[in-house]
Parts: structure tokens; C-alpha cells; sequence
């Protein structure tokens, strides 16, 4: 018996990315192995890269390139971590100032091996960096820290201009997209953020695609 198969549809063609080249993306790279940092953009293998750092945008991710949790959706690494590094700080400061950033983006891979969660090298980043460059504003993308309040509070008392913290998806597919995470808890990070620090904006996203229905989408943007 024979089946005839439909052509597969062709990909738009913004859909396509491009391979990363030209001056910025190579000055971003360089500056980037110079210092031994670590960016999101590469270390989970985003498409886009091309694209940003020849915009010269890109987000520092600190507290090494090993996660301790194995999300489903995620391309970095995951392990056992290497021990923190403490001069990280003065090395993205350092890049922004480079790069003169007028607002920087730092985020972290998960560090459920450490007590804080890595909260305490979230808050010197964002110390370093007002420090090295006056006036640049500074946007953080945290985990949950496990629950934990004071690390959460230990991250706002350094006062960044935005607290980020993603719920990813919607409550049905954490166990497949976020293994280790609870939904609850990043609706909890979210408002204690609030409680706590209110002249800080909060932000959070999801991603979509996953098996969600629009249903449960609006629900979690109610929540």
C-alpha cells in the first residue's frame, strides 16, 4: 500500500535565522572570552544571537553555565556546578561599561546547591555595576530560590530597576517543561516582591507552543 505524504509547508523566511557575523556580534564574542563570562544567548543556544549582539544586546548569565535543575525546555547544561565565582561581578561590570550599556540584563543559571540560591552575587552584580557605570539601569532575571524569602529579599534590598522572574508555562505542563519548579511559588516570589519592594517593577513571561490551551494562558496572566 502506498501513501502519498503533503509537501511539507516552507518556512517563512523570518522564521530562518542567520548566521552570526559581523562587527559587533565578533566585538561582543571577544569581549565575552576575554573576560570569561557567560551569556544566556549562547549558553542556551538561542537563535537569535546573530541578531542581538550586532544590536549589542545580549544578557549576562552569572553564577557559572551548570544548572542544578533539568528543565525540559532549556539547552544549558546541566550538573554539578562549579564553585562560585566572587570576582563575576567586576567582570560584568567591567562588559557593560565596554559596551556602554545604558541597561544591562543579568539572569543565572539555578543554584539550588547554595543556601541563597546565589541571591548574594545577584545583589554585588547589581552593585558592580552602578558603580562602574553610574546611571545604567539594571533589569534581573531570578530563579525562585527555592521559596526562600530572604534570599528573594536579599536580591531587592540591592535595588534593581526591574525584578524578572518567569512562570515559563502554564501550571498543567511544569512537570514536563519545569521539573523542579512549583508554579505557586513563583506566583509567591512575585507578589512578596511587591509586599516588599513595591516601587520596583515586577515582570514575568511564559512561553507558548508547549501543548497549552488560550484557556489556560489567560489564566496564568490572571494570576
Amino acid at each position: 500500500m502506498l501513501v502519498t505524504l503533503s509537501p511539507q509547508p516552507a518556512r517563512p523566511s523570518w522564521l530562518r535565522a542567520r548566521a552570526p557575523v559581523g562587527d559587533n556580534y565578533r566585538e561582543l564574542k571577544s569581549l565575552v572570552e576575554r573576560l570569561q563570562l557567560h551569556t544566556v544567548c549562547e549558553s542556551a543556544a538561542c537563535p537569535n544571537v546573530g541578531e542581538c549582539w550586532n544590536q549589542r544586546t545580549a544578557t549576562f548569565m552569572i553564577l557559572g553555565n551548570v544548572c542544578t535543575r533539568r528543565c525540559g525546555f532549556c539547552a544549558v547544561s546541566k550538573g554539578a556546578p562549579l564553585e562560585v565565582d566572587y570576582d563575576e561581578p567586576r567582570r560584568v561590570a567591567e562588559a557593560v561599561a565596554a559596551l556602554g550599556l545604558r541597561f544591562a540584563v543579568i539572569t543565572s543559571v539555578n543554584r539550588d546547591d547554595r543556601r541563597d540560591g546565589g541571591a548574594g552575587l545577584f545583589a554585588l552584580t547589581i552593585r558592580a555595576i552602578r558603580e562602574r557605570v553610574p546611571g545604567c539601569g539594571v533589569e534581573v532575571l531570578v530563579p525562585d530560590f527555592q521559596g526562600n524569602r530572604a534570599a528573594l529579599e536579599t536580591v531587592l534590598e540591592a535595588a534593581p530597576d526591574v525584578l524578572n522572574h518567569n512562570t515559563e508555562t502554564v501550571p498543567r505542563l511544569y512537570r514536563q517543561v519545569r521539573l523542579g519548579a512549583r508554579y505557586q511559588r513563583s506566583l509567591d516570589l512575585l507578589a512578596h516582591s511587591k509586599e516588599v519592594a513595591p516601587a520596583i517593577p515586577v515582570k514575568s513571561g511564559l512561553m507558548l507552543g508547549l501543548g497549552e490551551t488560550a484557556g489556560e494562558v489567560l489564566e496564568v496572566l490572571r494570576d
